[in-house]
Parts: structure tokens; C-alpha cells; sequence
């Protein structure tokens, strides 16, 4: 049976790494974003990849204001949903989100406040048609506020509480046994989000990684397990202590 995932956010690098798995499987893949030529390129990639098809769909999602009509809309023209990944962000040097409000704003808003609606809206529809998984990317910087980055680690730590409710509400006794939600977990990855860091060093990891492990995501029943997965796994034990550091020792550190 051929499978059909929707990636809001489909011009990203993690995004377009993951698709690459799904192409490689035969899958009918639903590309949304704001860029149309960029879309038009990576639908041309995942085709000569073994995509069966690559519906694009144009659309700004940060500024959409009925998520639940699109899905439906991008479902019925797709000819069924089983995997929503969500997969769009911002991230701004934190001294910008600090100085000016509308910036700040505008990283809020995408992080969280966007991507908190449109995850909604797609768990209503999976939990409706009692299949299908819905995948978010969040970040390891939601775990524990860093003066580096805590207005954008303030919208991931809000989408990360979203998902593990979803995620108990799916697992609730009587529920469909076909659905899933998963928060997927990166630490520092090589994208062009970051690419005006130092990525230098071996913490780093490239989409591919992450891809691999949000692909594996979709397919793990994790009603009896966690709803978050890290991507790579050894940022589960690097979180770990990072958010149990006593204040006084995490102050001084330069993170």
C-alpha cells in the first residue's frame, strides 16, 4: 500500500532528508511551503527518487488561518493521509528576539503559537480516521532555558508540552490503536538554520541522522513508551543532565 505523508515546512534540510527515505519507499509525498521554486525543485528530487507523486501546495503556514480546512483540502487531494510531519521554524540570534518585540514575537508565533494550531488540527484528523502519525520537530533547547537561545527554547519547551498531551490523549484507554504522535528531539544539526554557527566539534549531526530517526518515529507504536525521541539518542543523556545541574554550577556555564 502506498504510503502518503504530508511535511509542513517541505524545503528544510531535516524535511527534505526525511522525504528522501520516503521516496525512496514508493510514497506519495505532500510538499508545503512559502518558496514555490524551491518547492518545485525538491518535488523534482524525490520524483527521480521513486516518488509515486509530489504534490506541492504554496502556502504561507505561520499566517494560515483555518489549518483544519487545508489539511483537509491537501488529504483529499493527496487521495488519503498517513504521516503528518511538521518541520517549519525560525530561529534569530537571541540578542535580536531580546532587543526588538516584534521579532521576538514573530519567533514565538512561528515556533509555537503556528506550529501548536497546525498540530492540533492534524491530530484531529489522524484521531478521526483512527490511522496515521503525526511527527513534529522540536529541539533539545526546550529542556532547559539558555541564555544563548531561551526565546526560541521558550517555543519549543511550549510545543514539546502540546505533544506529550497529544501524545497521552492518543494513548487514553479505548483509543484507535493506529495513531501516533511523536516529538522528535534534535541537538545542533547541520542545516541552513545554523549556518551562521561554529559547527565545528562532535556534537553536530547531519540531516541525514535525523532523518533516519524521524522516519523510524512514524513507525514505532509508542502508545507504551515515551512520546519524545532525541535525534541523535545520546542527547536524551545530555539533556538529562544538563536540566538537573544545580543553578548555581548551570550559571556558569557558557551555553
Amino acid at each position: 500500500m502506498t504510503r502518503r505523508v504530508l511535511i509542513l515546512g517541505g524545503t528544510s534540510g531535516i524535511a527534505v532528508a526525511t522525504a528522501r527515505l520516503y521516496a525512496a519507499e514508493g510514497a506519495v509525498i505532500g510538499l508545503v511551503g512559502r518558496d514555490a521554486a524551491r518547492l518545485a525543485e525538491v518535488a523534482a528530487d524525490l520524483t527521480a527518487r521513486g516518488a509515486t507523486a509530489v504534490p506541492v501546495f504554496t502556502l504561507d503556514l505561520a499566517s494560515e488561518a483555518e489549518p483544519a480546512a487545508r489539511l483537509a483540502e491537501m488529504r483529499d487531494a493527496m487521495g488519503g493521509l498517513d504521516d503528518v510531519l511538521l518541520a517549519y521554524g525560525l530561529m534569530v540570534p537571541q540578542a535580536e528576539d531580546e532587543r526588538d518585540p516584534a521579532t521576538a514575537r514573530r519567533t514565538l508565533d512561528v515556533n509555537f503559537t503556528s506550529a501548536a494550531l497546525w498540530a492540533l488540527a492534524a491530530a484531529a484528523l489522524i484521531e478521526a480516521q483512527g490511522r496515521g502519525s503525526l511527527i513534529v520537530i522540536g529541539s533539545v533547547a526546550g529542556d532547559r532555558g539558555r541564555r544563548k537561545n531561551f526565546v526560541y527554547g521558550a517555543a519549543k519547551a511550549g510545543i514539546a508540552a502540546l505533544m506529550e498531551g497529544i501524545a497521552h490523549r492518543f494513548g487514553r484507554p479505548g483509543a484507535p490503536p493506529g495513531i501516533r504522535a511523536v516529538l522528535v528531539k534534535p541537538g545542533p544539526t547541520r542545516t541552513a538554520m545554523t549556518a551562521g554557527m561554529d559547527r565545528t566539534g562532535g556534537g553536530w549531526a547531519e540531516p541525514e541522522e535525523v532523518a533516519r530517526i524521524i522516519r523510524r518515529a512514524a513507525d514505532t507504536n509508542r502508545r507504551w513508551g515515551g512520546p519524545i525521541v532525541y535525534a541523535p539518542g545520546r542527547w536524551r543523556l545530555i539533556m538529562l543532565i544538563i536540566r538537573h545541574l544545580p543553578a548555581r554550577i548551570f550559571n556558569r556555564l557558557d551555553i
